[in-house]
């Protein structure tokens, strides 16, 4: 980072570079082997402080930064990084935004409250158009990010009656004041874009705490998103169902808050491939637009509905069509799948290539003596997959 932004970070706390599995792309003019991926908010964790945890920020310089890589045999090269910076040039990092939506930032100690950054971006989904610009998705309003090829934001799009004073950029309340309710650290998750580039797909990692956490928790339904790129408008929204969590993941006491969304492809006009996983188990299904229900606007975006829509056992009683799925493919049949799978492209109909967040190897068992969690050589990794079957993918 220091290199791109001198003199930005004083004390790295000798933390290697991580995350980068936080979403993974690939274009169809990209040389062979090579990747592009994007940090999230940095290396952080959580200390326990009288009954309560405070969020850890170890470098809170760090910057979220867009890498291009290449694989060269069992090695992830970084060939390229952009920092994310901006419209002034300056970092924008990955602290949190504000006290009223997020978590309270702390240093290393937990002693010590850091100032929240109105800029600070918690950078998750990532696709890079043909004219080499980018877009993002951000765990934190959530947002959706356009991003130049500089590393520039251009303009950040936030639900509806957020307001981020300040910013050192253009910010418009793009999105339905329904995702102002996301759980914290658990907005936009994944992004994808039609062939035409005119379309994006964004799914929300886990349900709304909508009317409250509680109901939040144990809901099995989540949302995605399409937003048109000329008007910079939601067109429409679509309810993904997760699987019952115990059958997903049957590992002992596991709840419903551990099913999350975390990557989507662009497969046709009618159908997306989505990453549905906890953080030990993965599957990939495709998903058919045409056979849901488009609840944009409806009484399922209002916060007064009750029941709401994240507290329907059955969203069929609510005259809802959740997305089909048809399972592609189940990872965890693979004895060599990292935990933490959060990044899927795909190289050909045949082919796709699957990236894990390592959480900059800082969640684990041992832990300093602040109390932080330290690693244990958790790495980095990009996995080829030859399918057993073809992608219905659009022609080009």
């Amino acid at each position: 980072q220091n290199a791109k932004l001198a003199g930005t970070v004083a004390n790295d706390r000798k933390v290697l570079l991580g995350s980068v599995g936080s979403d993974l792309w690939r274009g169809s003019s990209d040389a062979a082997g090579e990747f592009w991926m994007v940090t999230d908010r940095g290396p952080n964790g959580q200390i326990r402080v009288d009954g309560a945890n405070r969020r850890t920020f170890w470098v809170p310089e760090f910057n979220p930064t867009i890498v291009r890589v290449k694989v060269d045999g069992s090695a992830i090269k970084i060939v390229e990084a952009v920092p994310i910076v901006g419209r002034s040039g300056k970092p924008i990092t990955g602290l949190p935004n504000a006290k009223t939506i997020d978590e309270t930032p702390y240093d290393y100690t937990a002693q010590k409250e850091f100032d929240f950054n109105v800029n600070g971006l918690d950078t998750e989904g990532l696709i890079r158009t043909n004219s080499g610009e980018f877009w993002l998705a951000d765990e934190y309003s959530p947002s959706l990010i356009h991003v130049d090829k500089t590393g520039k934001v251009v303009k950040r799009h936030v639900p509806a009656g957020l307001k981020l004073p300040g910013a050192d950029y253009p910010v418009q309340e793009s999105l339905p004041a329904i995702f102002g309710k996301r759980k914290i650290n658990r907005g936009f998750e994944g992004l994808a874009v039609s062939a035409d580039e005119k379309t994006f797909y964004a799914v929300l990692q886990s349900p709304l705490a909508n009317p409250n956490r509680k109901i939040g928790d144990v809901s099995r339904n989540t949302r995605v998103v399409v937003f048109d790129r000329d008007s910079e408008k939601v067109t429409a929204e679509y309810v993904y169902r997760f699987d019952v969590a115990k059958d997903f993941d049957p590992r002992p006491k596991m709840a419903p808050d551990e099913m999350k969304l975390s990557a989507v492809v662009y497969l046709n006009p009618t159908a997306l491939l989505i990453l549905e996983r906890t953080d030990w188990a993965a599957k990939l299904y495709s998903v058919d637009l045409n056979a849901a229900t488009n609840i944009l606007g409806t009484k399922w975006d209002d916060p007064s509905t009750a029941p709401s829509l994240e507290a329907l056992d059955d969203p069929a009683s609510g005259e809802i069509l959740v997305l089909p799925k048809t399972l592609v493919l189940d990872l965890n049949r693979f004895k060599e799948m990292p935990e933490k799978i959060e990044g899927v492209a795909v190289i050909d109909r045949n082919t796709i290539a699957v990236s894990n967040d390592n959480d900059f190897d800082s969640e684990e068992s041992k832990y300093d003596e602040q109390g932080n969690n330290l690693g244990k050589g958790k790495v980095s990794q990009i996995l080829i997959i030859e399918l057993d079957k073809p992608l219905p993918l659009a022609a080009k």
